[in-house]
C-alpha cells in the first residue's frame, strides 16, 4: 500500500528502511527514501509505521524461541 503518494513510497519499503538501514523516526526516513518532504499527508500514517516496525524489531529481539 502507498504510504506516501507523492514520492511513490510503499509501506514495504519504510518496512525495509527501518529493518535494514535503521530508520528510526520521520526525519531519517525522509533522509534515506525521501518520504514525507512534499504534501505532509503521510507523515503521520508513516511515523506510525514506523512506530509498529520498531515495537516488532522489539518483540524479535527478545523471543525467548530464538534464545533456545
Amino acid at each position: 500500500m502507498y504510504i506516501c503518494i507523492c514520492k511513490k513510497i510503499t509501506d514495504g519499503q519504510i518496512r525495509k528502511a527501518v529493518q535494514e538501514q535503521d530508520v528510526t523516526s520521520i526525519r531519517g526516513l525522509r533522509s534515506k527514501l525521501g518520504a514525507c518532504d512534499q504534501c505532509g499527508k503521510c507523515a503521520v500514517q508513516a511515523q506510525q509505521l514506523i512506530y509498529q516496525c520498531l515495537q516488532e524489531k522489539v518483540v524479535a529481539g527478545h523471543n525467548p524461541r530464538k534464545a533456545a
